[in-house]
Order: C-alpha cells, then sequence, then structure tokens
C-alpha cells in the first residue's frame, strides 16, 4: 500500500511539474517510465542534449571550407559522437512515451531519417576521400532538424509551425504581388526597351525581361532606388510617374499587405497555442489531484503531508519557509488539507516568484555614533527619493558636458568634479545600507555604478603616475567610463510611467527573442551550406596593396568593373561557415543585397540570382514579418495590462493574507533574490524604526514574464475552477477554428 502511495505521489510530480513548465509529452504512467521520464526532464540531460546540437552545427566551422581547419578524422569523431548522444536521447524519449504515439510523431521520424542520412554520407564522403575523389557533404543541410525537433525546442517548433500555418494565406498575395512585378516588367520593357538607354557603368537599359523581372523586384526592397530610375528619369521626366506608381504599390502596398497576412495568421494561431497550454496545464493538475485524493466528508482534497511530500518533489530546491508560505496560501483556514480549487493552482503558484526582505544589522551599528541623531538624519536623506533624484540631475547633467568640448580646462576639471560627487554617493549609499544587501548578487545596478566609478578614479591615477613618466594619457580611457555611466539614464528613462509600457515590452521580448535567434540560425545553416557548396572559392579576398593577378576584381576577371569589385566587397563571400554568415546577415538588412546577387551571379550563372531571391523571401518577408507581428502582439498586451492591472488569484491570496508588502513599503537594496530559510528571520536595525518581525514576502516584478506567460494567464481567469476541460487528445487536437469548450471567448483568451 505505501508503495502504491510513493508511486501515485512520483506520477502526480510529474504531472505538476509538466503543468508547471508547458510540457504536453504524453508519458507512460508506469513506474519505471515515470522515473525516466523525470530523467529525461532533468536540467542537465537538457543542457548536454543542446551542447551536443550547437557542438553538431559547429562542426562547419572545422570541416572544409573550415575557417579553423580540423583533420577530417576528428570532425568524423565528433559528428558520430553527437549522433550517437541524438539517438541515445531519441531512445530515452521512446522509453518514456507510449509506442503508437513515438511512432505517430513527425519529429522522432525526422531525427532518425536524419541521423541515418548523416551517417550515409560521412560514410559515403570518407570512403571517396581515400580514393582522392571530391564529393559534396550534403548531409549538413538536414543538422538544423536537430534542433528543430527534439522535445526541447517547442518553442522554434511552434515559430515553424507559425510559418507553415501562415505559408497558405501569404502564397495567395504572393502570387497577387507576382503579377503585379510581371506586368510592371512588361510595361517596363515596352517602354524603355527599345529607347537606346544605357545605365551608369554603360550598360543596356530594361532590354532583357529577366533583368528588368529582377531589378524591379530590388526596387521593391528600395535597394537600388532612385540609380535604377535614373537612365529614365534622365530621358523624361514624366517616366518617374512609372516608378512612383510601381513603389505606391508593390512596396508599401503589398508588402504591408504581407505584414498584415502574417500578424493575423500569427494572432490566430497563437491563440490556439495558449489555448492547449491553458487546457493541458489544468488537465494535468486534475490528473494529479485524481491521484492523490482522500475523501474528507463531501469533497475530496490531499492531506498536508501528503501536499508538502509532492511540493518537495516538484521543487527540491524551494526552502522550507517558502513552502510554509505556499501551504498558507493553498489551505488559508489551516485545516489540515487542500481542497480541489487551490490544488490545480498549485503549477502557478510553483512559477511566482517570491522575495524576502531580510534586514541585517549594519556593522557599523554597534558604534554609539552611527545612531547618533546626525547619522539618522543623514541616513533618511540618503534613502529619501530627493537623493535618486538628485544624482539623476547631476547624471544628465554630467552627460551634457561629456557633450561639450573636452579641450576646454573647465570641461575637464568638471568631469573630476562628477567623478568625486559619485564616490561621495556610493560611501553615503555603503553608509546607509548594510554593505551585503547593497552588493547583494541581484543587485546590479549598484554594481555597475560602483565598478564604473572605481574604473575611472583608477584611470584617473593612473593618468596622473604615468604621464610624467612617458608618453602616455588614459584620456580615452576616461571617456568610455564616463560615457558608461551615461548608461544610467535608461533608470530615469524607466522611472517615466509613460515610458515604462516600451521598457516592459523590451524586457519581456528578450526570452522570445532567443526562439527567433534559434530560427534565425537554422536559416542561416541552411542557406549558408547551400552558398558554400555554390560560391565557394569563385571570389577572394586581397589586402589592399596586393600584387596578385585580379586582386582588383576579388580574384575573378568576371568582377572587372563590377559594382561589387568597385566597391571592394571581396571580403563578402562563401568561402566558409563564418563568412557566410555575415554575408547573410549583411542580405537581412536587404541594403545593396542586389549587388551581391550580381556579383555572384557574374562569377557563376545568372540564376544564381534565384538564391538571393529565396533567402530575401524566407528571411525578410516571412521570418522578420512574424518577428515584427510578435512585437505588436506583445506590446498590445503590455499596454492592455497596464490599462486593466491584471493580477493572479495567488497574488491577490497573498496579499490578503498580509504576508505581502507592497513596492512603497521597500527600502531600497534590501531585497534578495531567492527565498531564504526559516532561521533567517528579519532583524531591526539600531537606529531605525521598528520593523515587522518574521518573513515578510514580496511577488517578483511582474516586469520580467514573458508575453506567452502573461497570454496564458489571461486565458486561464476565463476558464472556471471547477472545469476540467477537454481530454489530452481533444486538447491536441484542437484547432483555431473549433469552438472553445464550456463557453469560452477565444477572443479574450489573447
Amino acid at each position: 500500500m505505501a508503495e502504491a502511495a510513493a508511486q501515485d505521489l512520483l506520477l502526480a510530480a510529474a504531472f505538476v511539474s509538466d503543468a508547471q513548465y508547458n510540457r504536453n509529452i504524453p508519458f507512460k504512467t508506469s513506474p519505471e517510465a515515470v522515473r525516466l521520464y523525470r530523467l529525461y526532464n532533468h536540467w542537465m540531460m537538457r543542457t548536454a542534449t543542446y551542447f551536443f546540437i550547437f557542438l553538431n552545427l559547429s562542426l562547419a566551422l572545422f570541416e572544409e571550407p573550415a575557417v579553423y581547419p580540423l583533420p577530417f578524422l576528428a570532425t568524423s569523431v565528433l559528428e558520430v559522437l553527437c549522433l550517437l548522444v541524438f539517438l541515445g536521447r531519441l531512445t530515452h524519449f521512446a522509453k518514456v512515451t507510449l509506442h503508437n504515439v513515438f511512432w505517430k510523431d513527425t519529429k522522432n521520424i525526422c531525427i532518425m531519417v536524419a541521423i541515418l542520412l548523416s551517417l550515409t554520407d560521412l560514410a559515403v564522403y570518407g570512403v571517396l576521400r581515400l580514393y582522392g575523389v571530391r564529393s559534396i557533404r550534403w548531409s549538413r543541410i538536414v543538422r538544423p532538424v536537430f534542433l528543430i525537433n527534439f522535445a526541447e525546442s517547442r518553442q522554434i517548433r511552434r515559430a515553424f509551425r507559425s510559418i507553415r500555418n501562415t505559408l497558405p494565406e501569404i502564397t495567395y498575395v504572393f502570387l497577387l504581388f507576382m503579377f503585379s512585378l510581371l506586368m510592371f516588367s512588361l510595361m517596363a520593357l515596352k517602354l524603355f526597351g527599345e529607347r537606346n538607354l544605357q545605365t551608369a557603368e554603360g550598360l543596356p537599359y530594361f532590354r532583357n525581361y529577366l533583368e528588368i523581372v529582377f531589378d524591379l523586384y530590388v526596387l521593391v526592397t528600395t535597394a537600388n532606388s532612385p540609380d535604377v530610375m535614373m537612365p529614365a528619369f534622365d530621358f523624361s521626366s514624366w517616366y518617374a510617374l512609372f516608378f512612383i506608381a510601381f513603389v505606391i504599390i508593390n512596396t508599401y502596398i503589398f508588402m504591408s499587405l504581407f505584414l498584415a497576412v502574417v500578424y493575423n495568421n500569427y494572432k490566430k494561431h497563437l491563440k490556439n497555442e495558449i489555448r492547449k497550454l491553458a487546457y493541458m496545464k489544468r488537465r494535468k493538475m486534475v490528473e494529479a489531484f485524481n491521484l492523490l485524493k482522500e475523501e474528507e466528508g463531501e469533497q475530496f482534497v490531499v492531506r498536508e503531508a501528503c501536499w508538502k511530500q509532492l511540493v518537495k518533489l516538484v521543487a527540491p530546491d524551494t526552502s522550507n519557509s517558502h513552502r510554509e508560505l505556499l501551504l498558507r496560501i493553498s489551505d488559508d483556514e489551516q485545516k489540515g488539507f487542500v481542497d480541489k480549487k487551490s490544488f490545480v493552482q498549485l503549477a502557478d503558484l510553483l512559477n511566482i516568484q517570491v522575495v524576502t526582505l531580510r534586514i541585517r544589522r549594519h556593522p557599523l551599528a554597534r558604534w554609539a555614533l552611527y545612531g547618533c541623531a546626525p547619522s539618522r538624519l543623514l541616513r533618511g536623506a540618503v534613502r529619501h527619493r530627493a537623493f535618486v533624484w538628485t544624482y539623476d540631475a547631476i547624471i544628465l547633467i554630467n552627460a551634457i558636458f561629456i557633450a561639450l568640448d573636452e579641450e576646454s580646462p573647465y570641461i575637464s576639471y568638471a568631469e573630476w568634479v562628477f567623478l568625486a560627487l559619485y564616490i561621495i554617493e556610493i560611501l553615503l549609499k555603503v553608509y546607509t545600507y548594510e554593505p551585503r544587501e547593497f552588493f547583494g548578487k541581484t543587485q546590479f545596478w549598484n554594481w555597475f555604478d560602483t565598478l564604473i566609478i572605481f574604473a575611472a578614479l583608477t584611470a584617473t591615477i593612473l593618468n596622473a603616475t604615468l604621464k610624467s613618466t612617458m608618453k602616455y594619457n588614459s584620456q580615452q580611457i576616461l571617456d568610455i567610463v564616463f560615457i558608461l555611466r551615461v548608461l544610467r539614464l535608461i533608470r530615469i528613462v524607466d522611472s517615466i510611467q509613460r515610458f515604462q509600457v516600451i521598457m516592459n515590452t523590451l524586457i519581456n521580448i528578450v526570452p522570445t527573442m532567443l526562439t527567433f535567434g534559434g530560427l534565425t540560425l537554422v536559416v542561416y545553416c541552411v542557406f549558408a551550406i547551400i552558398g558554400m557548396e555554390l560560391f565557394q572559392g569563385k571570389i577572394q579576398y586581397f589586402p589592399a596593396n596586393s600584387n596578385a593577378p585580379h586582386a582588383l576584381e576579388c580574384g575573378n576577371p568576371a568582377l572587372k568593373d563590377s559594382l561589387f569589385a568597385r566597391g571592394r566587397y571581396c571580403k563578402n563571400n562563401f568561402n566558409d561557415f563564418a563568412s557566410s554568415f555575415i554575408v547573410l546577415m549583411e542580405l537581412t538588412v536587404v541594403n545593396q543585397w542586389h549587388v551581391f546577387a550580381n556579383g555572384f551571379a557574374n562569377v557563376t550563372v545568372q540564376p544564381a540570382k534565384l538564391y538571393f531571391i529565396a533567402f530575401h523571401i524566407v528571411m525578410v518577408i516571412i521570418i522578420v514579418n512574424i518577428f515584427v507581428s510578435f512585437i505588436l502582439e506583445a506590446f498590445f498586451v503590455e499596454y492592455s495590462l497596464e490599462k486593466s492591472e491584471v493580477e493572479t488569484a495567488i497574488e491577490q491570496k497573498i496579499q490578503e493574507l498580509g504576508m505581502g508588502v507592497q513596492e512603497d513599503e521597500l527600502q531600497q537594496e534590501q531585497l534578495l533574490d531567492n527565498m531564504e530559510s526559516a532561521e533567517h528571520e528579519l532583524e531591526g536595525e539600531g537606529g531605525m524604526k521598528p520593523q515587522r518581525k518574521g518573513l515578510v514576502f514580496k511577488i517578483a516584478s511582474k516586469r520580467y514574464r514573458t508575453v506567452d506567460a502573461l497570454l496564458q494567464r489571461m486565458f486561464e481567469a476565463e476558464i472556471p475552477l471547477e472545469d476540467e476541460g477537454p481530454s489530452f487528445e481533444e486538447i491536441l487536437n484542437l484547432s483555431p477554428s473549433s469552438a472553445v469548450p464550456r463557453n469560452l471567448n477565444s477572443e479574450s483568451a489573447a
């Protein structure tokens, strides 16, 4: 009986952990499978998986064509090691998931096929290499498959699903755009083709239809404006109307339509994803409750002892005081059990970061002088908001002085005055606040200010010491230090209420930037490998004073008198993986991308331009627009939250218990990042007003939450607590067009 209860507890912990981290893996429920599943989700296993994924991707830096060449045997051994790790991870996943679910999951099939293709290609390439036959490592293009398809990369997969779901809608707009482009190209051929016009380089102007299509496509991106118009405009000013009409229709209207379609589909499918996450969390919490419930009168409950064991399993790093706080919230009447209504909120409760205020005695408090009236007055002044405002004003004035003429002796002297003021600020704060808390691990701005000030002080001393002995001047170092000091202006901007929506949005999109960074990495890897196979060695870089043949033409006579050679773009090539990434980054920026396309087409074949057009469509039109859509949604969510001041029921309960503190009740620099153990109680500081005893808690800043979490919280607020939601299978099959169960309005979900 006890063994069965322990197994149920372990299974319930797995369900709660999945709900906490929004995992939707359908795992086996046998005791052995549950233990393997908990091991599968251990942070060390996930970290190791990511390490080998990025090691596998980075092998392109050491393989031919290599940035840092390694022997083929070394890269082969590393690749085989990575593939074995991936196979082991996939086998581990197969052990914990249901057999029919595993083989129906497309991402598992993709991983197995990618492993098989990589091993086959590696073997074939190695054999051909032994016989001196050069071949292509075509399997390198499938390496990003591992980054996309492992269970850990669900955010990247969701981004790809957004692209996949958007493609049908965007295809119709793209076809209409291409029709417009082809029609304008045909009109341009008839208008300018027979007038014997020439470009500034002396080339025929608009006489080849395919060249016209390419030039006008580039004009849509504005990269060749107004150069492409000038021959016709010089011939007749009326021809400017043709290009104006083209730009209005294709650049402003169609490109805006692309963004509108991408945003609309992104928003629609984001709502569906959030609905799935919300219902999956509710369903898993209900399953966990059903495993642990006991009958208490007319209701089912989870006993206090069982609840504590569960929380300890799910969050083993949580301190005793933190667990007691969570229990107090869940069992606010202290009945000795947790009812279903409170239990299903446990995942949300664990996701709320709680900080505690601990007041230590200042080391100087043992001296009577520290508690005298002048000392208390001084410390009170430092704690006052006016002290912060005063130094904000000093920073602003210092920024103005930095921008003024530094040759003036008065400006130079003023810098030392500001330095002295900043040192006084640091000393006053250390005198006022307990040093260990002032320099706590989370007190970023205190560390930043102190390091910058003492760096400036050190540079000043070095400058004074060395100036008389050698021709050395650290003024440039001081300038950098003072400029870094101006970064404190961010704190001034952040304190303005109207700017906080923008600042919150910037903070909240940082985690999602990693998702789109992974998405961009996948696209860059694929196009970089293709680019190296197509253009490797076609363009070479030579130093400015090189006497090598065709050095001015990037080592290729086909580039003679081209814009590519005249612009000295020779270092922008596909001769290795790192150079390829730089070229792709420049293509993403769009400016002058047509010069790159023409240059590489000149050294290969004209259809090579399709490579650059394809990259522009995938990266700029689709992925960048999805990223813009996310920023728009993030801003709208932040703005609505600022208007409605949405708070979860958990946060409200903490305040209702009287164990929370408001922002204005806290003294500056006295927050600790994590919960402390119960032994660390608050102590009053000599000379200060009496403080409340025991542990005092505060909800961590709401600003450091992802937009997905905010959207999910808004949707969960619409789900009645008694609603257990659809079954697992129904949740996974939810579609954007399906009705929302239990009379929920999907529009309110996002």
